[in-house]
């Protein structure tokens, strides 16, 4: 993973010491609110319900043990003894003090991390894959693009005060894993007919108010042309997008607006204004980064392991676990393991302070000191022994982190809602709660089969609840919590934004709701297909009747 040079170090050691004369400021009463708000924001931190909120930066979702161990420290020392693992890949401390925030990001610098970014209205964290550099259907670990971005976009004098927030994903594998159509700018690597990697660009994706999925605006580009073109995008978007109506400020507005051709038009006029030769990044600058990312030292190992298949024959919970939660490797003898953040009963994302150094003795055990954060709330060990899966299996049930739920209707996103966010307009946690508890039967779960529940406290989408194969949106109705369903949508390669069912649903009622859709799916299936495909070749009126069946 990449490692903080003298001038990466020094950039965020900078910023601790100008957030902590700010905060001083404000303590003392110099800086009103208002002034302060956008300092702070700037460095990741929000004034919640209850307390201030600080989001901390993951890039790309790869962090170190150590880097894992200094989360615990902090959710200890700072918070309640636990963070909140979230859709950006970021990690979120809900019950901060400001006169503690300053030696918080400095104790984030003492190991290579920051908030810089993770809020206001500029480029914010770059997310990948969670298996980059490891998974067996992958061109090349996208995550090099992706710290390049964030070294060209942190404190880009143009582009720090954007019309609107700004996401950028990438994905190395022709299976979209990060969700790179429901951002305002994907990057999907691929290969052109002579055999070059390149990116396919994609522009003007977002969930929130109006959701949209992005549209192509150029079919193949160079890699060496990444950051120049990136800059053209961002120029049309920053010299045209809307600033007088935030609820229309998105480059998805910009582009649905403007039309996509005459997007692509603009975007490439710009780019062929531009001096390509000396914005790109230098080659030997690239080199440098993408040393960071070279495999670790796998061994020359079979592909079958008797210790694993001992152990899936004489632990029927591993072996569930171990059908659920791996992924495969493109080295023989390894797989990648995904730690569920999704108890029964849990707050989809949260991992306490000992769960997390839990999950970072195992990495230093059996994964390279290496942890991944996915934007589905789990944790993945990118690189791990088939030998070595029972043992860490038995380290991670040790610290209730053995949910075999990967995929499953369990495995739910779900933003912090009215719990924490003063933003939301209904409880988010409490739903995921509950349909865990009704669906907790391991079972059950698995006959259901792959099943995406997203949920999201309020319309600005921080759940995703869009791109959920059934998505729950929680709203005021006249002081009381109400509960939109939508059906249908996808995050992947083939991405869709779901369709609203109907009439939403109180708080007492929604969970009901989505037992009875689930029956009508396990009704109507055909053979070993999914609740999605099914979806796709019923539609919603097969669902409908079902799902109203208590109005009726």
């Amino acid at each position: 993973m990449y490692r903080y040079d003298e001038f990466d170090q020094r950039f965020v050691e900078e910023r601790v010491a100008q957030f902590r004369d700010q905060a001083r400021r404000r303590l003392s009463g110099a800086l009103t609110e208002e002034e302060f708000r956008p300092l702070r924001l700037m460095n990741g931190l929000y004034l919640q319900l209850h307390a201030y909120m600080l989001r901390v930066a993951i890039p790309y979702g790869t962090l170190s043990s150590a880097q894992m161990r200094k989360l615990a420290d902090i959710s200890e020392r700072h918070d309640r003894g636990y963070g909140h693992f979230t859709t950006r890949q970021n990690i979120q401390y809900n019950w901060i003090k400001l006169e503690e925030t300053a030696d918080i990001l400095a104790e984030l610098a003492s190991v290579q991390m920051h908030a810089i970014q993770t809020s206001g209205n500029c480029i914010r964290n770059v997310t990948s894959d969670p298996f980059a550099g490891a998974a067996a259907d992958e061109f090349e670990d996208p995550r090099p693009t992706g710290e390049l971005i964030r070294q060209w976009s942190s404190l880009h004098p143009e582009f720090s005060f954007l019309p609107r927030k700004f996401k950028i994903a990438v994905t190395g594998s022709p299976n979209d894993r990060a969700a790179v159509k429901a951002h305002d700018i994907g990057l999907r690597m691929i290969r052109n007919e002579d055999g070059d990697l390149g990116y396919e660009v994609i522009v003007g994706g977002g969930l929130g108010r109006t959701p949209m999925i992005g549209k192509v605006i150029r079919g193949f580009l160079p890699k060496a042309e990444l950051l120049p073109y990136l800059e053209a995008v961002m120029r049309v978007y920053n010299l045209h997008g809307r600033r007088d109506n935030k609820y229309k400020a998105r480059i998805k507005i910009l582009v649905h607006e403007m039309g996509e051709e005459p997007f692509r038009k603009e975007v490439e006029r710009e780019y062929a204004r531009l001096d390509v030769e000396s914005l790109a990044a230098p080659a030997e600058e690239v080199e440098r980064i993408q040393a960071y990312f070279a495999p670790p030292a796998l061994e020359n190992l079979p592909e079958e392991s008797k210790a694993f298949e001992r152990a899936r024959t004489a632990d029927p919970d591993f072996r569930i676990w171990a059908e659920t939660n791996l992924h495969p490797h493109r080295a023989p003898g390894y797989t990648s393991v995904v730690i569920s953040l999704k108890p029964v009963g849990g707050a989809p994302g949260d991992a306490t302070a000992e769960q997390m150094r839990v999950a970072a003795e195992a990495a230093d055990l059996w994964a390279f000191g290496e942890l991944r954060v996915t934007h589905e709330q789990n944790l993945v060990l990118a690189h791990v022994k088939k030998d070595d899966l029972y043992p860490l299996y038995r380290k991670l049930a040790g610290a209730g982190l053995d949910s075999a739920n990967r995929g499953l209707v369990t495995d739910i996103i779900a933003c912090p809602g009215l719990d924490y966010c003063a933003l939301a307009t209904a409880r988010s946690i409490p739903i995921a709660q509950r349909l865990t508890e009704r669906f907790a039967d391991p079972k059950r779960q698995r006959d259901i089969g792959p099943l995406s529940i997203k949920i999201s406290g309020c319309i600005n989408a921080c759940g995703h609840h869009h791109i959920g194969h059934i998505g729950i949106l929680g709203l005021d109705k006249a002081g009381a919590e109400f509960y939109q369903l939508t059906l249908g949508g996808d995050p992947t390669e083939t991405a869709a934004i779901g369709e609203r069912a109907g009439a939403g649903f109180s708080a007492e009622g929604v969970v009901d709701a989505i037992e009875r859709l689930v029956d009508r799916y396990l009704e109507i299936r055909e053979p070993s297909e999914t609740f999605l495909q099914t979806y796709r070749r019923t539609g919603a009126e097969s669902f409908k009747d079902a799902l109203y069946a208590e109005a009726g």
